[in-house]
């Protein structure tokens, strides 16, 4: 039974002193990580503020009705360019029926005041001239004949407006619509045949059409509060329209909001520019659109790739490794200065002679297709 035992125990350990073996062997039969190391270098940086919006005409002008009707024709469309003063569109007035039968009385009652003023007017020259009555009395007559001519004049202009919207004997009537200024019909949110409100104290009225000069275009778009200190009314700015395909226009910075409004938990301000587009045809009002501000601009700073950078967990202080010898590093603080999230200023803690530890390095399958890519 004993020697039963012993020869257990003997199979136990060398089972034990094989696998302890193995693990040394298959430990040092491990291929040592080997890291890639950068040199600093200098060049230059370039800070930059972004910031969308939309590009929308500067001047832009809705045109309403001066009096209540109906669409009777409209004479442009959407696109077309027209000068101030052009025709847009007619309206056709649909006069209500008791203010016509009202004016209609009007005209009578006064039509009847003015007979009346007329024949006593005619009968009093007559005995004016005879020396019958005074002159005075000739003078009164004459006022009231003139004021009954008056009153039946106005009565007949209200029926005509009431029932045509105008006067015909006018050279400008109301019920046409005429650009207010030279520019682009934008939009027409009306039909021949629709119904149109007049604008007063009470309405906006009905907008017929809106017009904008497109020569004059406005960046208008919105900073995060971090970043709108920076900016500075009257600096020259670059607007990237991402519909013509990436084209450029220089603009100039004209507005910064003076309070700035929360969304998403953000407190944004509004900027605008006013952008310098000429001659070209394609802009349309509405376009999304990128404002570039270059913050500012160095030459030949001391830099290393920002991706180096590693940060202490406990101090979030950055620092980088630097070689010491084979496959051996140190850590080292650094001290940071301009960056443009490609490139990081050094000021203090490396020197042009020491190698940094690509520490986040990529699989062997990354690290060929980004060679490929720089080939």
């Amino acid at each position: 039974m004993k020697k039963t035992i012993k020869i257990i125990l003997l199979i136990v350990a060398a089972g034990l002193l094989l696998y302890v073996l193995k693990y040394f062997k298959d430990s040092n039969a491990k291929e040592v990580v080997d890291f890639k190391v950068a040199e600093p270098y200098y060049t230059s940086i370039k800070t930059k503020i972004a910031a969308t919006g939309t590009l929308n005409p500067e001047e832009e002008i809705e045109l309403k009705p001066q009096i209540s009707g109906i669409v009777d024709k409209i004479l442009v469309e959407e696109g077309d360019v027209v000068k101030k003063g052009e025709l847009i569109a007619k309206i056709r007035v649909v006069p209500k029926e008791q203010s016509l039968v009202s004016a209609k009385n009007r005209i009578a009652s006064s039509q009847l005041s003015f007979n009346n003023a007329k024949t006593l007017y005619n009968r009093n020259k007559v005995l004016f001239e005879k020396g019958v009555i005074s002159q005075q009395d000739f003078e009164a007559s004459e006022l009231s004949f003139n004021q009954a001519k008056q009153s039946l004049l106005q009565a007949q202009n209200d029926y005509q407006i009431i029932k045509k919207g105008s006067l015909s004997n006018r050279g400008s009537v109301n019920t046409n619509i005429v650009a207010q200024i030279s520019g682009t019909i934008l939009e027409i949110p009306v039909r021949e045949g629709d119904q149109v409100i007049e604008s007063n104290t009470f309405n906006s009225g009905t907008t017929i059409a809106t017009i904008a000069d497109m020569r004059a275009m406005i960046f208008e778009g919105k900073v995060d509060e971090t970043e709108v200190g920076k900016l500075v009314e009257g600096s020259d700015i670059k607007v990237v329209l991402g519909a013509l395909d990436e084209k450029e226009f220089p603009a100039k910075l004209s507005f910064i909001a003076p309070k700035g409004k929360t969304e998403n938990g953000v407190v944004q301000f509004t900027i605008k520019a006013d952008v310098e587009v000429g001659t070209y045809e394609n802009i349309k009002a509405g376009y999304s659109a990128n404002a570039e501000m270059e913050m500012q601009s160095k030459d030949s700073l001391f830099c290393i790739k920002e991706a180096l950078l590693q940060f202490d967990r406990r101090t979030n202080k950055p620092f980088v490794e630097v070689q010491t010898g084979d496959n051996i590093y140190e850590k080292r603080n650094v001290k940071t200065g301009l960056s443009d999230g490609i490139n990081i200023e050094i000021l203090e803690g490396v020197t042009k002679e020491d190698k940094i530890k690509v520490w986040n390095k990529t699989s062997k399958e990354d690290g060929e297709a980004q060679d490929r890519s720089k080939n």
